[in-house]
């Protein structure tokens, strides 16, 4: 018998606001002063190394795709902030392409 996928999937704006929620109330219990305004922390890779990267990434497809595997993996509902399951050389070169 197939498994059906869930139909309650978040829509994308729904997902972004939900994640916009979780990162900025993981902000304020961590006390990111270093995280500037229009930015977010996420951790990457097995030593869950820490980046900060601007809310804009949010909108690109590319980010969106690592977010929908971090919230299947590890889900956004824990205190140790938004972890991204990939590699940090396959995280850094996106992010390098998506800074342009």
């Amino acid at each position: 018998m197939a498994i059906k996928k869930s139909s309650t999937k978040l829509s994308q704006a729904a997902l972004i606001k939900h994640i916009m929620k979780r990162c900025s109330s993981i902000g304020k219990k961590q006390h990111y002063d270093d995280v500037p305004k229009g930015h977010f922390v996420v951790y990457v890779g097995d030593n869950r190394s820490r980046y900060v990267v601007p809310i804009s990434f949010l909108s690109r497809p590319e980010f969106q795709s690592l977010l929908h595997q971090a919230e299947e993996e590890f889900g956004f509902d824990h205190d140790m902030g938004l972890t991204i399951p990939c590699q940090e050389q396959v995280f850094e070169s996106l992010t390098s392409f998506l800074r342009f």
